[in-house]
């Protein structure tokens, strides 16, 4: 993903979008979102889990605002 395609993300994203781009594999990143370890804000909707795409691009040292 380019960094313009990532500044094009919604303003959340599916966990699995979000470990991808952290290099966190599956079962890692759901260990962590349920212990609530998550390096960036974790919303739990129902049974799912979504990323603050703002907040993903911060932990990625990208300014979400700048471009």
């Amino acid at each position: 993903m380019t960094l313009e395609q990532a500044r094009r993300l919604p303003p959340t994203v599916g966990l699995m979008t979000a470990a991808r781009m952290l290099g966190i594999g599956r079962t890692k990143a759901y260990q962590l979102a349920r212990a609530g370890e998550f390096p960036c804000k974790v919303i739990r909707i129902g049974e799912g889990y979504r990323v603050a795409t703002a907040d993903l691009l911060r932990v990625l040292g990208v300014d979400p605002d700048d471009g």
